[in-house]
């Protein structure tokens, strides 16, 4: 169907949230995903690299802010309040500091509909629409939308197929077939309403991002990856390849929507990639205490906790109907904010530690020098004690093994400070450890646990020893991949881009320059002049 012009944006971009670049090249030149693989025939197509050391919690504030997190703010969902060891949400402060791309194209007249971008707060006065948590894998703030006739745009499309984090699913056959049904349908009903913003019409921009590539890399790798400590042949030979049929049902979406607006600059993108879940985070408190930077926290404080009211609430909800939890699905997230989880702790003493661990996701871990000054009950003086500690933090965290392959445990140790600048750089962790990907980490979440018992020594340290319990099989990478065609976009290679670079290349695209920003415009696909 050739759509009419009017309905034709100057810019469509669609996210495919944390979809596998690897996995991108194979599929599109093995025909599975041939819409994809047109658009990059006839456009540019190169990775995309994440923010180092963040690619878990901050690409998508990152992505539409086009500056880092020493900018921004956000590193991880829960962080550490600077000059306390207690933690806060982001999500309850506006997530971060520097106002999203379409913010500037709304006050230079563009109209704009944004959808699903995660972890993206609802704008005030976006000039066109904003959906926010409609359809998406991460829940921060529930289900809003700028203006109110938005969210009725959305719910005739019918419930969000996903009900709560996708980390709910039953690790059965059944189970996995539900939940494969489930984001199958998502990005039907993602499409469909993709259409009817797009045949709207008058629209500088269209956004939308598919998320459900993100959950499906998170839940099923081990059924699409045969290597991988936790597979189940059986299981995959029922259901086939989950991955390869939500990217294709991805890919379907993609030629619907380009077809649909074919005088558009398209732009497809993932800001991150997706592979086996790694390393050993669950061990870093462990590591920091036998290595004598850290001592245990006392005996007798929960490590987590859920009030009496939100968890009788919970149990009320799941003992529904299922019928009754579909028709009522949407009314919840409209009306509820999501639950927030209780807060972590430290797990070490900070009266008696030299340094924290600092929540920062599970590929690259935080630690925190606990800082006379900086900390309430710091120990450690700035200034020449401070180095001195990191540079032993680094010599004896770089000789732990990892038992499975005699190899370093942790990839690369670096310092933030040395890569990036800006005011909310002290809310961000003085060490950085990044888990080796070199074997997959299994979970004692699946049947048999194979995989999941990690032993990491060094000759300071001795061994320590865990098992897995987190059940996530697939775990993300820095990488990801941007494919862009349409008119002034010449075809050939794209050269090496960060996510901080797609805010200004798109404000480009629609004649804005966005100022203030880490990023710069891609320039194979917006050209000065």
């Amino acid at each position: 169907m050739v759509a009419d012009p009017v309905s034709s944006p100057r810019l469509l971009v669609l996210g495919v949230d944390a979809a596998s670049p690897e996995l991108i090249r194979r599929w599109t030149a093995a025909g599975a995903m041939p819409n994809l693989a047109r658009l990059i025939e006839r456009g540019r197509f190169g990775e995309c690299r994440s923010v180092d050391g963040f690619f878990v919690g901050s690409t998508w504030p990152s992505l539409y802010t086009g500056t880092t997190p020493a900018r921004h703010g956000l590193h991880y969902l829960r962080q550490l309040e600077v000059g306390s060891y207690e933690f806060y949400r982001p999500a309850d402060r506006g997530m971060v500091r520097v106002p999203p791309f379409w913010d500037a194209l709304s006050a230079a007249d563009r109209r704009v509909a944004i959808m699903d971008v995660p972890l993206a707060p609802i704008a005030s006065d976006v000039n066109g629409l904003q959906l926010v948590e409609w359809g998406g894998h991460d829940v921060v703030y529930g289900l809003h939308a700028t203006p109110p006739e938005a969210l009725a745009l959305a719910e005739r499309q019918g419930p969000y197929p996903l009900e709560g984090p996708c980390d709910r699913v039953e690790r059965t056959l059944a189970g996995y077939r539900r939940f494969l049904d489930a984001l199958l349908l998502a990005v039907e009903r993602k499409t469909a309403l993709t259409v009817e913003v797009l045949e709207r019409g008058g629209w500088d921009l269209v956004m939308q991002v598919f998320t459900e590539a993100h959950c499906a890399g998170h839940q099923c790798w081990h059924l699409h990856d045969a290597t991988h400590p936790a597979h189940d042949p059986e299981l995959a030979a029922a259901l086939g390849d989950p991955l390869e049929r939500v990217y294709g049902a991805i890919d379907k979406a993609i030629g619907e929507l380009v077809a649909r607006a074919p005088d558009a600059v398209v732009m497809v993108l993932a800001g991150h990639g997706m592979g086996h879940w790694h390393g050993a985070h669950f061990l870093l408190r462990d590591l920091l205490i036998g290595l004598g930077f850290a001592t245990a926290e006392a005996a007798g404080r929960p490590e987590a906790e859920r009030g009496a009211l939100g968890a009788a609430a919970a149990r009320a909800w799941r003992a529904l109907p299922e019928g009754v939890r579909v028709a009522l699905g949407p009314l919840r997230r409209r009306v509820a904010a999501p639950a927030a989880p209780a807060p972590p702790t430290l797990g070490v003493d900070p009266r008696s530690s030299r340094c924290l661990p600092q929540p920062n996701g599970l590929a690259v871990s935080g630690v925190r020098l606990n800082l006379r000054g900086r900390e309430p009950a710091g120990l450690v003086e700035p200034g020449e004690q401070a180095e001195a500690t990191l540079i032993a933090l680094e010599r004896e965290l770089g000789r732990v093994i990892d038992e499975r392959t005699g190899r370093p445990a942790i990839r690369a140790i670096w310092r933030p400070g040395s890569r990036y600048r800006g005011d909310a750089l002290d809310q961000l962790p003085d060490l950085l450890l990044e888990w080796s990907d070199e074997i997959a980490t299994g979970t004692t979440a699946l049947a048999g646990g194979r995989g999941a018992r990690v032993r990491l020594a060094s000759p300071a340290l001795g061994v320590v020893e865990g098992v897995n319990d987190y059940g996530r099989t697939g775990e993300h990478r820095p990488t990801g991949w941007v494919a862009a065609a349409g008119p002034g976009i010449d075809p050939g290679p794209l050269g090496p881009a960060s996510v901080i670079d797609v805010a200004p290349t798109i404000a480009r695209l629609l004649g804005v320059e966005l100022a203030g920003v880490d990023g710069r415009p891609i320039e194979a696909l917006a050209p000065i002049g």
